[in-house]
């Protein structure tokens, strides 16, 4: 995702740099809210970057009681509440535009994003977590930007 990144503003820098800063933030938050509706639409539909569907959570096996009820809330999907524009924030700026999570929620996203081992619950043991790329960059991402730049900048 880095070398995709480097190689976008090394191509769009220039363009950028002629911009007067206002012009800029317009820019960027507009990018910002296409970026972040692409990235919606990806946790919606469960898939990673690469069009590859995420790993689906696992289901505990054995035991009795509470942790054995397999029901409602296994069944949906993952990061229901991540996707909304409460918690997926755009932060814009004259010199660039990031899209994340505020701190707290950018290390439970972390987890799952470089599939990392992690308590299960505060105290609770660890466990594995498989790959799920929460946030990234599709090859149709780097498409909508090209053209939203190119877009804004014949206007």
């Amino acid at each position: 995702m880095d070398d995709d990144l480097r190689a976008l503003e090394k191509w769009a820098g220039g363009l950028l740099a002629k911009l007067v800063p206002a012009a800029r933030r317009r820019l960027f938050r507009e990018l910002g809210r296409d970026m972040r509706r692409a990235q919606q639409s990806r946790v919606a539909a469960q898939q990673n970057p690469d069009g590859s569907a995420y790993v689906p959570r696992k289901i505990k096996q054995g035991g009795k009681g509470l942790r054995t009820k397999v029901g409602r809330i296994k069944r949906q999907a993952m990061f229901r509440k991540l996707r909304t524009a409460r918690y997926l924030r755009i932060d814009v700026d004259d010199t660039g535009l990031a899209i994340g999570f505020d701190d707290r929620l950018s290390r439970i996203v972390r987890v799952h994003q470089e599939g990392q081992k992690a308590p299960v619950e505060p105290g609770g043991p660890l466990a594995q977590y498989p790959v799920r790329v929460v946030l990234g960059f599709a090859a149709a991402d780097r498409e909508l930007v090209r053209d939203r730049l190119l877009r804004y900048l014949n206007r």
